[in-house]
């Protein structure tokens, strides 16, 4: 606002000096003011500070890292077993990918599968109930939130689809795309992360295996729907959302080609400003990165953690993707940097357990299965570069 000036006017002695006549003789003597035209106190003058710069712009960055399918197949359970000391510990098979996880903003991790009641029952393929015991597992690996609509949310019915929320916030974690009460599903999902900035989730799936929702409940589990996805999106960003990223759980399954149900979404959804990040998993194998109305799109990870057997080699492929937001003077945030790491499953054989490999870290340390990592990496760098996208980078 520039300098201001104050002038502290002395009204009373300027008033009485103007109106004073000046009569000889009428003082102390000639030559001699009279108190009433002695001079007046000068005029203050003040000057205030000048209005401080604006603080500099300094921008604020968020990393979203995003992963494949955790399938817990029933032979993870008995390598959580060998891990577990006469109990059940998942951690081990998944510690490699610790610090990358936990080094991002924002952690997400997909839990396809539901919860069995606590000490089981337990059930495999193709209707599953886990061990609860995985959760800790989750929130030890650093994952901040979990996608959990998938094609197997109602395998346990009603009561496994609250039980497995319950156990997920039950140890610090977030879940989006299926839900308990009505309530939750108008709300959006927000994670804010140490720098303040508020990411929301949204989470859908194309089916539920011919399972039906819970009668007078079908807010419980969000299906494949661009026009609510945008719409869930624009709702998000009324509630204060700066990012918001959309899962898809969708594709062939052991198809790394995209169908045309994740391309449709994908291009719609992405078409959305309220939408900034979309990724997906479901087809159990690897599939390509693109960028989609200059947005990220990952279409489909692979497996995190499975364990499909021999005969589908291709599902011990998978990657984490991480992309990076900064935000931008106006206060909106846009994708500055985007990569993969990719990553390798070695199942349970024997008395050894299975583990979850990421590549980079593990042959720079100098690996004993160095070749094995080299060729997994080589088949997954191969299929998710396949469309040529600029400005994607992978991780070393």
């Amino acid at each position: 606002m520039g300098i201001l000036l104050r002038v502290v006017a002395m009204s009373a002695v300027v008033a009485l000096s103007a109106c004073s006549p000046n009569v000889a003789g009428a003082g102390p003597g000639d030559g001699q003011e009279s108190p009433a035209t002695q001079s007046t106190p000068p005029v203050a003058i003040v000057s205030a500070s000048p209005t401080p710069s604006p603080t500099p712009f300094v921008a604020r960055t968020a990393t979203i890292n995003v992963s494949g399918d955790l399938l817990w197949h029933n032979s993870l359970w008995k390598s959580a077993q060998l891990d577990g000391d006469g109990g059940m510990d998942f951690a081990p098979q998944l510690a490699a990918l610790s610090e990358f996880v936990s080094a991002a903003d924002l952690g997400i991790c997909h839990s396809e599968v539901p919860f069995a009641e606590a000490g089981g029952p337990y059930s495999n393929y193709p209707m599953f109930a886990v061990p609860q015991e995985i959760a800790p597992a989750i929130a030890a690996t650093g994952w901040d939130l979990c996608t959990t609509a998938s094609n197997h949310t109602m395998d346990a019915g009603w009561d496994g689809l609250v039980r497995t929320l319950e156990v997920h916030h039950a140890h610090g974690i977030l879940t989006s795309g299926s839900y308990a009460t009505e309530s939750d599903a108008a709300a959006p999902v927000i994670f804010t992360t140490d720098e303040g900035v508020k990411i929301a989730v949204i989470s859908q799936t194309f089916g539920l295996n011919g399972i039906p929702k819970s009668k007078g409940r079908d807010w419980s589990v969000d299906l494949i729907d661009a026009e609510k996805a945008i719409a869930d999106a624009a709702k998000a960003r009324a509630a204060g959302a700066d990012i918001v990223a959309v899962h898809m759980h969708a594709g062939e399954e052991y198809s790394s080609s995209l169908n045309q149900q994740q391309l449709d979404f994908a291009s719609a959804v992405t078409a959305s400003p309220d939408v900034d990040f979309v990724f997906g998993q479901h087809a159990h194998v690897v599939q390509p990165i693109d960028m989609v109305n200059g947005k990220w799109v990952f279409y489909g990870m692979g497996n995190l953690i499975a364990a499909s057997g021999p005969a589908k080699p291709r599902t011990y492929d998978g990657y984490m993707g991480q992309v990076t937001f900064t935000e931008t003077p106006d206060g909106s945030f846009a994708a500055t940097a985007a990569e993969f790491a990719p990553t390798m499953i070695t199942p349970m054989r024997g008395g050894t357990p299975s583990r979850v490999h990421l590549v980079a870290d593990e042959l720079r340390a100098g690996s004993s299965i160095a070749s094995q990592l080299e060729e997994s990496a080589a088949r997954t760098r191969k299929t998710v570069t396949a469309l040529g996208v600029e400005g994607l980078t992978e991780r070393q």
